[in-house]
């Protein structure tokens, strides 16, 4: 059985939580550690964007200021996601892994297994979103919106119909780096005030729509979810999915010196929160 390196980092700013997710790519990449699943929560709530979305387009930056949230650009597609009450996680590893899918979507999909045993693992009848028309098909290359829980994606984690986890992922340097956002609850209003819409009735049909394509996993029990049970839900989840063992680790003072450099130069950094 593989060892991986498992870090449960808890709370943290959102431009160190980026940077240590690239600084373990890049560990990965030269053979320094292991492949790692990564926990980690934001300090504060922060709102996240994709590499590609147009920060000023689409997000009310006035709005998030005045809240007090975070907000950081991640190196990884997909749409905005605004971190609150949720455990994030991250999968690093390299794309020549034993039994690895080549394709983006198939890898995606035998990475995001482990949230499946996870969330099995807390009794959510949970399983794998899969278009089933060709126009749903066409619907996901085409996103109508800038909020990530809008809609689920190829393999995205589904509980009764309604998307419960989002992630997203990127190819550097030989190695895959898989984020995402598992949901304790959400607060859609607060959701919707720190995006821009083209008019108000928009603002309103995305009101609508959002409870019936998303959903929080403490709606779904009567007794809310902890985030350290949610911890060893999904680090069984991933132990069993991807048959690994999963090692505690902690970054030397080297390695934490490191992400904090690479913190200061990119994702602390206006130049690059705001380069679209």
């Amino acid at each position: 059985m593989m060892q991986w390196y498992f870090i449960n980092s808890g709370p943290c700013s959102p431009s160190f939580n980026m940077a240590l997710d690239e600084a373990l790519l890049n560990w990965h990449s030269e053979n320094l550690i292991p492949p790692v699943i990564r926990f980690y929560e934001w300090n504060p709530a922060t709102l996240s964007i994709g590499y590609f979305q147009q920060a000023n387009k689409e997000i009310d930056l006035e709005e998030v200021k005045k809240q007090g949230l975070g907000f950081v650009r991640r190196p990884t597609g997909g749409r905005a996601v605004l971190h609150d009450k949720e455990l994030t996680y991250s999968i690093i590893v390299e794309e020549t892994y034993p039994n690895m899918p080549p394709t983006v979507t198939e890898a995606y999909r035998v990475l995001s297994e482990g949230l499946l045993f996870g969330f099995r693992n807390l009794g959510l009848n949970a399983y794998f979103s899969v278009p089933d028309t060709k126009e749903k098909q066409e619907d996901l290359k085409k996103p109508k919106s800038a909020v990530c829980f809008d809609a689920p994606s190829w393999y995205e984690l589904v509980v009764e119909g309604k998307k419960v986890a989002g992630s997203a992922q990127t190819r550097q340097k030989g190695v895959i780096l898989q984020h995402g956002a598992i949901l304790l609850d959400l607060d859609i209003e607060q959701l919707l005030s720190v995006f821009k819409f083209s008019s108000e009735s928009m603002k309103e049909k995305m009101r609508e729509k959002l409870p019936e394509k998303a959903v929080a996993m403490n709606r779904l029990v009567q007794q809310p979810f902890t985030i350290p049970q949610c911890v060893e839900a999904f680090k069984l989840g991933f132990e069993k999915a991807l048959q690994i063992e999963l090692v505690p680790y902690e970054l030397t003072e080297e390695q934490l010196a490191q992400v904090k450099k690479l913190e200061m130069e990119k994702y602390a950094n206006d130049e690059w929160n705001f380069r679209k």
